[in-house]
């Protein structure tokens, strides 16, 4: 919001309608453990001058654009078709937005229809709902649904998942007494499912994983027992690879951006979300639906809106009271205008050229790749000497990439994370080869 009204005394004047006298007493009833685990964001009061300083010199700390992107870690450098942004400025999906009154939001329902349909074709699942908040959420989410279904208070997540998804899966189940159980790594890069506990809501796997290892999602299922299996996926690489839904997931979740999203500074994002049907009354979020009105012809509304802005509270599936629907237009247009061979030709210049650079880095002396797994656009090298001194280099040299810190939490140590998208160059690449040669 660029301009806030209320003054002080406004505020003092509302609070004294309510009967409290301070925010604080305010928020008096969200217990003192909860408010001890956060800490307030933004500036202190500054006056507005102040304020515009202030972001505009952290503004200027971004490096600049024209660098060569190989960041990973969730989101990722794609191209995006400039029919995206062409269709999706288009002033009857910026204004429309609301699909309460089907009556008038038919071209924003069935879009969300549209966009149900894709992703469940893309996972190999039955239902989908229309979007989350990003693929972090959803994944949280997703292991929520499965505690309402099976109540067993307990999960088991791979050591392997991205950091962003941990901390957030953190959060949602330290507030609802989930105990989750970490699955360490393999050699190869893959989950140890060996040490499995007993009595599990669900098992999460990632593929690919933090170390852009492809996950065998092969018996899996038939190993877990009846605990739900949820699958987090690139869904990008699903060009190639088998649907999770071939693999008896229950529910499948994945962050959308690869699909038609810029990286924007990391957002907005966009989290898809699907499951079997039979779960259909778990799921949370929103779902549109086709139906045909009172003169036979098609027309779409809401089937489901288990949210708590909708229904009683202690029914509400989920408390996430959007669905980022310009980010699934967003995608949908990209899914319909690259069709299925688009999509497979994208995400085999995703895999060609990832592996293209692994061999040639891997044959710069003392260079080798972590993990022995099969990977997809994405793979971890141990280094020789000093992994940031290595990392400084190539930003000196204009490349984009993770610094090694963000690694260290998976025990991971003197290495350094690329991810190659399809608008990566050969040259570009071998350029980057020559800098690593020159860096030791």
């Amino acid at each position: 919001m660029r301009y806030i009204p209320n003054t002080s005394a406004d505020r003092d004047e509302m609070l004294a309608s309510i009967g409290v006298s301070s925010i604080e007493a305010l928020f008096a009833d969200i217990p003192e453990s909860v408010r001890s685990c956060f800490r307030p964001l933004g500036l202190p009061p500054r006056s507005e001058m102040e304020v515009a300083s202030i972001v505009s010199d952290m503004a200027d700390r971004n490096k600049p654009t024209d660098a060569v992107c190989l960041l990973g870690g969730g989101i990722y450098d794609h191209y995006v078709p400039s029919v995206v942004g062409n269709l999706l400025s288009r002033s009857e999906f910026v204004t429309a937005y609301t699909p309460y009154q089907p009556e008038i939001s038919q071209g924003t329902l069935t879009a969300m229809f549209e966009f149900q349909t894709y992703v469940c074709e893309l996972t190999g699942m039955d239902i989908a709902n229309a979007s989350m908040y990003d693929g972090a959420t959803a994944m949280a989410e997703a292991v929520l649904m499965a505690e309402r279904i099976r109540k067993r208070g307990a999960v088991a997540v791979p050591r392997s998942l991205f950091s962003h998804l941990r901390r957030t899966l953190d959060t949602y189940c330290w507030a609802t007494d989930i105990q989750i159980h970490e699955m360490n790594y393999l050699p190869d890069g893959t989950a140890d499912w060996q040490s499995l506990p007993e009595q599990l809501s669900a098992v999460v796997v990632q593929t690919p994983n933090a170390f852009g290892v492809i996950e065998p999602l092969a018996g899996l299922k038939e190993r877990i027992g009846d605990a739900l299996l949820i699958v987090s996926c690139n869904p990008l690489s699903l060009g190639l690879l088998q649907p999770p839904g071939a693999y008896k997931a229950d529910i499948v979740v994945a962050e959308g951006q690869s699909l038609g999203l810029a990286m924007g500074y990391g957002g907005p994002l966009l989290g898809l979300f699907a499951a079997r049907e039979e779960h259909l009354r778990q799921m949370p979020g929103r779902i549109a639906g086709r139906t045909v009105d009172v003169d036979g012809k098609t027309g779409y509304a809401m089937a489901a809106q288990t949210r708590e802005q909708h229904i009683r509270r202690q029914r509400a599936t989920s408390n996430i009271c959007t669905n980022s629907a310009l980010c699934a237009l967003a995608t949908t247009i990209y899914l319909a205008s690259a069709g299925s061979a688009g999509l497979r030709q994208v995400a085999k210049l995703n895999l060609e050229k990832a592996h293209y650079l692994a061999d040639r880095i891997t044959a710069i002396d003392g260079y080798e790749l972590a993990f022995a797994g099969d990977f997809f656009n994405e793979f971890i090298v141990n280094v020789p000497g000093d992994a940031t001194e290595i990392h400084d280099a190539l930003v000196q040299a204009g490349f984009a990439v993770e610094a090694p810190q963000a690694l260290q939490s998976f025990g991971l140590d003197r290495v350094l994370r690329f991810a190659v998208t399809e608008k990566r160059t050969k040259n570009e690449l071998d350029r980057l080869t020559r800098v690593l040669g020159g860096s030791r």
